[in-house]
């Protein structure tokens, strides 16, 4: 029996030689030749929204050919907080004081503001947006997947007012002859009970115990009296001067007149540190204090306190520090270049005086000045834990908002809900997908199926423009996009309804395709235009929920044009040169 040989160069040269002919030049070969174009540049794109696809196409040319095609970097749609859970509160901005013009850049810095603040809680890719509606402005904030919204809300709405106050040397108005006599009786009671502790001090009952019953200095009254230790320029001079007179456990003698009332006090020690080659005295006292009253008492903080230039718009940077001495927590404050001119003028002016540190209306702490501050530099100190110095750090670094805002709205949505949104609304896309291509199929045949490819090229496009963009889908949005699915085969059903009239009229096949888009464009056109004004009055006049949807229609419409009159062209040229029984065309 004679061998049977093969002849590859036959067998590969014939479908080689088909295709050839397929695209051959001409006005047939370059039509085809276009619709291989689109399908390639399809598939292209569909790689680019689904990177797995990808991924498992090169692995397999790779095995198989030795080729070293890379991995696509896989990249997630943005979905809106009412698919990944989360919440959606709505601010109404008050710009009643600011003139009209002005306006719109007043909310873009409370938009900047928000942000900042918004960051600081490290939620992922927040959401946030300004809309002026009506005649109010609007600022609508999207968090998904945060946990705390109390403290959420807490941290966008709340603004720390941080301002610096001077003493006032002459209290803004008279004290009453009762409010004097009251001062005068209650001093004179506290210099009798100072007299009696001094005196069981010396008889030698127990400093800390006295201290402990009858000290009224509530930071160190739980400490027996302990002021722990400290060096010159820290405490008032009648402090230091005792510290430095009296020796190792000795009780002073007389009582010491401050301010603050009657001191009997207590050297405990003394000792000498070097810091940075020089050396340094730090003494400790004890002491017990009785307070005495002042006119200051009947004052009230604007009588007592005077404002000054300085506040928390010349703030640089706020940063949590700990006390060197006590190591509790406390916020270090930096200012600007005229912020430490404003500081410097304030503290070069009140030597030997308070200065008070307000936050949110209430004095946090109140140093003595002792000597002029140059490098612009300020404590906050009070009784607060790490975790409240961190917060109130990050609150006066996100900066003061321009104009105060109210929340309007809130809606908060479970990631379990939006799961649940999510795969009912992928679900009834499946099903209005699969019906229509099956209506069109059915209907009008060959030029159905083209149409199902088409629409299929369409789906691939508008999601890769959702996911470049990017555009955040809702669940508002997908509805929109499933919405522009069905309008996207309106076009192709006026196509091919007028393609039907122009074969019945007995016309030939590839000029009834040309007639039949350059006839049917005219409607197309102006429907889609039409719906695109209602998408656009939706988009500008309605909130966010709305809004995601008429972006999607729109976009969709959009598309589905360019499907419609360029894509599905090309594929029903493309059929026309190879099929020419109209029963194929629907007719």
């Amino acid at each position: 029996m004679k061998k049977q040989v093969i002849d590859f160069s036959t067998l590969v040269g014939k479908p080689i030689g088909a295709i050839k002919n397929f695209f051959a030049p001409g006005s047939h070969g370059k039509v085809r030749f276009h619709s291989l174009v689109v399908l390639i540049l399809a598939i292209l794109i569909g790689f680019y929204v689904f990177p797995p696809a990808w991924n498992k196409t090169a692995d397999f040319l790779n095995s198989k050919t030795g080729l070293k095609l890379g991995h696509l970097r896989e990249t997630n749609f943005h979905f809106g907080l009412d698919l990944l859970g989360g919440t959606h509160l709505i601010y109404e901005a008050d710009t009643s004081r600011i003139a009209f013009k002005d306006q719109g850049s007043a909310v873009d810095g409370v938009r900047d503001v928000i942000e900042r603040r918004v960051n600081a809680l490290g939620v992922s890719e927040p959401l946030i947006q300004t809309n002026y509606s009506g005649d109010k402005w609007r600022v609508i904030v999207e968090l998904a997947g945060i946990k705390d919204v109390g403290e959420a809300i807490k941290q966008i709405g709340e603004t720390p007012t941080l301002q610096f106050k001077e003493q006032s040397d002459n209290p803004t108005r008279a004290l009453t002859p009762e409010e004097q006599q009251e001062i005068d009786s209650a001093n004179q009671n506290a210099k009798n009970t100072a007299d009696e502790v001094l005196a069981k001090a010396l008889t030698g009952e127990n400093f800390e115990e006295l201290a402990f019953k009858y000290s009224e200095d509530p930071g160190s009254q739980e400490k027996k009296g302990d002021l722990d230790w400290f060096r010159e320029g820290v405490m008032i001079k009648e402090f230091e001067d005792a510290a430095k007179t009296l020796k190792n456990d000795e009780i002073g003698t007389t009582l010491l007149k401050t301010q603050f009332g009657y001191h009997i006090i207590k050297k405990t020690g003394e000792r000498e540190i070097e810091e940075e080659g020089e050396k340094i005295k730090e003494y400790r006292v004890s002491h017990i204090l009785l307070r005495t009253m002042s006119e200051m008492d009947f004052m009230t903080t604007d009588d007592f306190w005077i404002d000054t230039e300085l506040s928390g718009k010349y703030l640089e940077r706020a940063s949590v520090q700990f006390d060197p001495t006590t190591n509790m927590p406390e916020i270090g404050l930096q200012f600007n270049a005229e912020g430490k001119k404003l500081f410097k003028e304030i503290t070069e002016r009140s030597v030997g005086k308070l200065v008070g540190i307000f936050l949110d209306g209430n004095p946090i702490t109140t140093p003595r000045v002792n000597e002029t501050i140059y490098d612009g530099n300020a404590r906050i100190t009070g009784d607060f834990n790490l975790q409240e110095a961190k917060t109130l750090a990050q609150r006066l670094n996100a900066g003061a908002l321009p104009v105060p805002i109210k929340l309007v709205s809130q809606q908060t949505v479970g990631a379990t809900l939006g799961k649940i949104s999510v795969d009912k609304s992928l679900f009834a896309g499946l099903i209005g997908f699969a019906l229509v291509c099956l209506f069109m199929i059915l209907y009008y045949r060959l030029a159905g199926l083209m149409s199902v490819i088409a629409l299929l090229i369409y789906g691939v496009l508008i999601l890769a423009i959702f996911k470049f963009v990017p555009i955040t889908l809702t669940l508002a949005g997908i509805a929109g996009f499933i919405l522009s699915i069905g309008m996207a085969v309106d076009a192709n059903v006026l196509i091919f309804e007028r393609l039907k009239e122009e074969l019945e009229e007995g016309k030939d096949l590839e000029f009834s395709i040309q007639e039949a888009f350059r006839r049917a464009w005219p409607s197309i056109r102006d429907g889609n235009i039409s719906t695109l004004i209602t998408a656009g009055i939706l988009f500008w006049f309605s909130t966010s929920l709305i809004k995601g949807f008429a972006l999607t229609l729109s976009l969709g419409i959009l598309v589905s044009m360019f499907t419609a009159m360029v894509i599905s062209r090309v594929f029903m040229r493309t059929i026309g040169t190879v099929v020419k029984t109209n029963w194929w065309f629907g007719r």
